[in-house]
């Protein structure tokens, strides 16, 4: 049996206790157990900085595992940034260190009134004084905690300034990999609770180590003969710039322009021919699509040796919503945001956002504390990203995200890209259509592009064991709605056993690792009704939240065409790809509430009373 370590910062009390295994039958671990638990935890009421917010860092059962490409852990919380289900995912070797310090979890209540850290070295664990660590940046007190020669081979997580001020889309950063979205930087920061720093020596035991390690041979074998696997392995996934810019996907001077005429220089073949000095991977991962950047002596602020370069999403970010060509610079603002740890996506929005309203005549500089918010400006975005992260003047309110900016200056919230107070990812929904349904109704909304990433699906990745064909970019059909539901159903699985959505493997492998790890039986309908289960557990916690069908809006400015884009015009029918999306799911219209037959079939009707 697995445990949970429990850390309460107001009573500075820390206890261990067993894994809940009803919860680990129904939602197995990561976000899946994790939803359960705070659903029994948190109110609408709950204020997500607050001291009755709870913070879950959750790993699951095949982490530490040699399992292809499952060194992953998930954060869970309210999120203060939507006020609903918050969850961030990372690719991190500091969930192996939890593994193996003999934690399945932890779980932080209350908050510290001062600054503090945590140790954790195997069965000791201890709350530590963080004066000295507060102020600082991610990269530094990551050098300051492991110079200490006890956790010299541990892991650090932690928040930078932004999290500190209660940014309310900072990150929790992991030796430059992110647990990037819903703002959870900022719950950590609410508790006063500047790091966590793990070194764990116990062996992580498996029920049948011998086929559990023969499969992860010949299943990472397979997983490396695709093709996909060879281009995320040269290229990362900025390999997609050039083809999303091609054909309408790559969003474009804040969803308004319909080509960027740069996108070569900032491509992924551009970054690894230019600056890429090797590859980055994550525990137990074959294909390293993480990018190790090196630009040698600058004058740009940023250190002569290699550091971690830029994914897609920040690319598109700070190069074609902003329209911006430089890649050096995209390298520089990656580097500053997770210093300072800062949410790229909601960050390049934000100012993205700035560069709008002042080509519209909505803004000029002394409305922005005298800075100039011109296309591209890149002195400007640097200044800008230091006042969100300090909330220092206009940086106060670009804090708290796009739509307070557009309180701030009367702009209409049609013309705001939002949804649910999040700004969304970098697939622009109007090249495939799944896509406004995974914005506009997966559990954390705008938030993730890979709770239901029909952007991959529509190039075939999809899964003929479950039934799940490949969908058309451009249809709005009943059909293109229930691949979309059967993918959210099947990637919430993937949040609950943590496996990267890059590294798909045959679901029989991974009902066979999960049997092979637990003892438990799997099979392939188990893994079906389980993601089925957690998928509509994140459901019911946001509806418990408060939250309504009417909440689930996709602004216009998300919805209006571009017939000069690759996309060619074409605008996804949202309402009646909702709608179907709603009868595939079961859920009531009016009140996106599960039916009766659903929960009872699931196993969950008692917590819908609520």
């Amino acid at each position: 049996m697995g445990t949970i370590l429990e850390i309460d910062l107001t009573t500075k009390k820390i206890e261990k206790t067993p894994l809940d295994m009803n919860l680990v039958e129904q939602f197995l671990g990561g976000a899946g157990y994790a939803c359960a638990y705070l659903f029994q935890h948190l109110t609408k009421e709950t204020d997500p900085l607050g001291p009755d917010n709870k913070l879950f860092f959750m790993t699951g059962p095949l982490t530490g595992t040699s399992a292809t490409s499952t060194g992953r852990m998930v954060v869970c919380a309210k999120s203060p940034l939507t006020n609903i289900w918050g969850e961030a995912n990372s690719g991190s070797h500091i969930c192996v260190q939890i593994k193996k310090a003999g934690y399945d979890g932890i779980i932080i209540h209350g908050a510290s009134k001062s600054p503090v850290y945590l140790e954790i070295n195997d069965d000791e664990v201890e709350i530590k004084d963080a004066s000295n660590l507060w102020g600082k940046g991610l990269y530094e007190i990551t050098d300051i905690l492991k110079s200490n020669e006890k956790f010299k081979y541990g892991r650090v997580l932690g928040i930078g300034k932004a999290g500190e001020n209660l940014v309310k889309y900072s990150i929790i950063g992991s030796e430059e990999r992110a647990f990037g979205r819903t703002g959870l930087g900022a719950v950590m920061g609410s508790k006063k609770l500047k790091a966590i720093v793990v070194k764990g020596s116990k062996k992580i035991e498996l029920a049948d180590p011998t086929a559990f390690n023969e499969l992860a041979k010949i299943n990472s074998a397979l997983i490396m003969e695709g093709t996909q696997s060879d281009i995320f392995q040269q290229l990362g996934t900025s390999n997609a710039i050039e083809m999303y810019s091609l054909s309408g996907e790559l969003p474009v001077g804040y969803y308004r322009k319909p080509e960027f005429e740069g996108f070569e220089e900032i491509a992924g073949s551009t970054l690894a021919e230019k600056y890429l000095k090797t590859n980055r991977h994550c525990f137990s991962c074959p294909i390293g699509c993480g990018r190790v950047v090196e630009i040698g002596e600058n004058d740009l602020g940023l250190p002569s040796g290699s550091f971690e370069g830029p994914e897609y999403e920040t690319i598109a970010g700070f190069g074609s919503m902003i329209l911006n060509a430089d890649l050096k610079e995209i390298i520089k603002a990656n580097y500053i945001c997770n210093d300072l740890g800062l949410d790229t996506i909601s960050t390049s929005s934000v100012i993205a956002l700035l560069m709008d309203l002042k080509e519209r005549g909505v803004i000029t500089a002394t409305d922005v504390d005298g800075i100039d918010m011109g296309w591209g400006n890149m002195e400007s975005t640097f200044k800008m990203i230091e006042k969100i992260a300090n909330r220092d003047g206009i940086g106060n309110i670009l804090a708290e995200g796009s739509l307070a900016v557009g309180y701030k200056f009367n702009v209409n919230p049609e013309q705001i890209a939002t949804i649910c107070n999040s700004e969304p990812t970098y697939h622009d929904m109007r090249n495939v259509n799944g896509m406004a349904i995974a914005y506009g109704i997966s559990p954390h909304y705008g938030g993730s592009h890979n709770a239901c990433d029909m952007y991959m699906n529509v190039l075939g990745v999809c899964f003929d064991e479950l039934g799940i064909e490949s969908a058309e970019e451009k249809e709005n059909s009943p059909t293109v709605s229930k691949i979309a539901a059967q993918t959210m159903d099947h990637r919430a699985f993937y949040s609950a056993a943590i496996i990267c959505v890059f590294a798909d493997s045959p679901v029989k492998n991974l009902a066979k690792f999960l049997e092979y790890a637990t003892g438990m039986p799997f099979n392939i309908e188990k893994i079906k009704i389980m993601g089925q289960r957690i998928l509509t557990m994140k459901r019911l916690f946001n509806l418990k939240m408060g939250h309504k069908p009417e909440d689930e809006h996709i602004p216009k400015i998300l919805l209006t065409p571009l017939p000069e884009s690759g996309h060619e015009g074409n605008v996804p029918d949202y309402e009646f790809l909702k709608s179907e999306f709603y009868k595939y799911e079961e859920w009531e219209k009016e009140t996106g509430m599960p039916s009766r037959e659903k929960l009872e079939r699931l196993g969950l009707i008692e917590y819908a009373k609520f």
